[in-house]
């Protein structure tokens, strides 16, 4: 067989965070041992999370509870990855801001201006607490004229009662009051993990994406042309695989699964 199509060594790993570490904060059991495993191996990593509600100091904490320790500048946030885009796009704009702090703060601190007053942008995010007023005020603003960034398009979000409506859903109800669809940063769209992969010098050749939704985690693995663990410990069930017009490199159980390749892909 010819070496050009030979994989290379994996030099980098990228993990979702939901369904692959944690499932309702609580550790998914392999999920330290993997972190501790990349660690020892010196191979840089990024934990990878659409949600935009906490910043990566906060995730940090709420890992540690679950029993994972995971370096802050380790977490990349479908909130770091908009600011990052709007920072490349727009440096120094402004921005009307529906979220909470973990996009108010990567934002503030690429520095933009939070406003309701002419914004270059009308920027969603997930928040647990929707205001009927700030939405009718991001319609009548793109109305005006404001560019609609969303963080990502997931349209439920998980809680211990049941699913939530998130970014994706207030997205389409502000899409269907304005006629103005959203630009969506973050998973499925491969600039995620562009920007992921930016951040610790990575390669797409040599790295790898590991999730639990084949909608999102592995489709936007594959379009920005990395291998791909699906597990199956969270959204996708192994009997769903069949249905989609694309495959994983891999199917494993769990994360636990993954913790012996950390050296084996070496």
């Amino acid at each position: 067989m010819s070496s050009v199509t030979e994989p290379k060594p994996v030099d980098t790993w990228l993990t979702d965070m939901d369904g692959v570490l944690v499932h309702e904060e609580r550790a998914i059991p392999g999920a330290s041992d993997f972190i501790a495993a990349l660690q020892a191996s010196g191979k840089k990593f990024l934990v990878l999370t659409n949600n935009s509600i906490f910043t990566p100091r906060d995730l940090r904490a709420r890992l540690l509870v679950a029993g994972i320790d995971i370096p802050e500048t380790s977490i990349w946030t479908s909130a770091l990855a908009t600011a990052q885009f709007l920072d490349d796009q727009r440096p120094g704009g402004t921005a009307y801001v529906i979220g909470e702090a973990g996009l108010t703060t990567a934002l503030h601190e690429i520095g933009y201006v939070l406003t309701e007053r002419d914004p270059d942008y009308v920027v969603l995010g997930e928040t647990r607490t929707y205001s009927f007023e700030a939405i009718t005020k991001a319609i009548r603003l793109i109305t005006d004229g404001a560019r609609f960034i969303a963080t990502n398009p997931d349209p439920t979000g998980p809680s211990q009662e049941g699913p939530l409506p998130a970014t994706g859903s207030v997205a389409a109800l502000i899409t269907r009051a304005t006629g103005v669809a959203p630009y969506f940063v973050g998973k499925p769209n491969p600039l995620m993990m562009r920007s992921a992969l930016n951040r610790i010098e990575g390669h797409s050749e040599t790295t790898v994406m590991i999730g639990d939704r084949m909608d999102t985690d592995i489709i936007s693995g594959l379009e920005a042309g990395l291998r791909s663990v699906l597990v199956l410990s969270g959204s996708t069930g192994e009997h769903e695989v069949e249905r989609f017009p694309y495959r994983p490199t891999r199917i494993v159980a769990s994360i636990a699964d993954v913790v012996p390749l950390v050296t084996t892909l070496s």
